[in-house]
């Protein structure tokens, strides 16, 4: 879609409008914020489009689109399906060597564990190896329950934070503010990073690591923006 559009408001019910008219999403619905923090960042998203539409550059609108369209009109079962992420969680399967990187894992693993442990007062068992290993049941409810217990925006947010970095423990310390950030993407790339420092940067990897930054940004934004 070229741009064809030269004003972009916001209506009284936090809808982006373009030139008077509101946006609406795929599914033909208007494209609501729930903050108006966030609907000045999606508003902005429309301001800085060029000539043309690229998707890619509006990373706050697409989730706005999936949390309304996707999510929205079945949040629990989207939910759940997240909460699958908690029965294998990065954070529990441990390198057995070498030492540095153990020790490392330990290091920047252990503490987003252990408020996970406090704040839902649940049981992880760690694995050493890709083996898989069972959570608890009651670990994998009461974590699925934190889950189940998000708006559709929220989880929208969310969802590529785990799925970027295999942890549903490192999502849920962000969306509560236990955890900065930039400590949350170390901590999801820590394997990649030690092997990187040992063997060098593959081009191609750089790319693909390229891009999940950008939805990792994108989706922090959008939730501190809610």
């Amino acid at each position: 879609m070229k741009r064809f559009w030269t004003d972009v408001g916001i209506d009284e019910a936090r809808v982006v409008t373009l030139n008077g008219r509101p946006v609406r999403t795929p599914g033909r619905v208007p494209l609501a914020l729930p903050t108006a923090a966030l609907a000045e960042a999606v508003a902005a998203e429309w301001r800085a489009v060029p000539e043309t539409i690229d998707p890619r550059r509006m990373p706050l609108t697409g989730l706005a689109n999936a949390a309304i369209d996707r999510i929205g009109p079945d949040p629990a079962s989207f939910a759940a399906g997240l909460a699958r992420y908690g029965e294998s969680d990065l954070l529990c399967y441990r390198a057995d060597g070498p030492d540095d990187l153990v020790a490392r894992q330990a290091a920047t693993w252990d503490p987003p564990l252990a408020w996970a442990r406090a704040r839902y007062d649940v049981h992880l068992e760690l694995a050493t190896g890709i083996i898989h290993r069972a959570q608890p049941a009651a670990t994998i409810r009461r974590l699925g329950d934190a889950v189940a217990a998000l708006d559709a925006f929220t989880l929208a947010g969310l969802s590529p934070l785990v799925t970027i970095s295999g942890s549903l423990i490192l999502g849920l310390a962000l969306v509560e503010r236990a955890m900065e950030p930039a400590d949350i993407w170390a901590a999801a790339n820590l394997d990649e990073d030690w092997q990187a420092e040992r063997w060098g940067h593959d081009p191609l990897a750089a790319d693909a690591r390229e891009a999940r930054r950008r939805d990792f940004d994108g989706a922090v934004r959008f939730l501190e923006a809610l």
